[in-house]
């Protein structure tokens, strides 16, 4: 099995910066409304699919600290994709830089940037 990367917040938002990169969220749909990182693909891992996942595209694995996203990278290589990165310390970490993320406004219901 290959070594899973563990990414720092600031290298993720360069590399989606730079693009060619897909984010793969695989918190809960509950989770993912409530806040994400923009862009941001919703795939629960309590329902993976490894073979669903969008090809020909480097993916960096997120959740809320790092432990789902490193299970989803283990699963991937598991059956045999060759995803190794992930982002350490998960959105708790990626908000901890200053990052931006996506909410719900709980007195609109309408998605904001925060």
């Amino acid at each position: 099995m290959s070594k899973i990367h563990d990414l720092t917040p600031v290298e993720v938002a360069a590399r989606m910066k730079i693009g060619g990169v897909e984010v793969i969220d695989v918190r809960e749909p509950g989770e993912y409304a409530a806040e994400r990182i923009h862009g941001a693909l919703l795939f629960p891992l309590s329902s993976f699919d490894p073979h669903a996942l969008p090809k020909n595209v480097d993916l960096i694995f997120q959740c809320g600290t790092g432990k789902r996203s490193a299970m989803a990278v283990a699963r991937c290589q598991a059956a045999g994709l060759k995803h190794t990165a992930h982002l350490a310390g998960g959105l708790q970490a990626w908000k901890a830089e200053g990052l931006p993320t996506i909410a719900i406004d709980p007195a609109t219901g309408k998605p904001r940037e925060k």
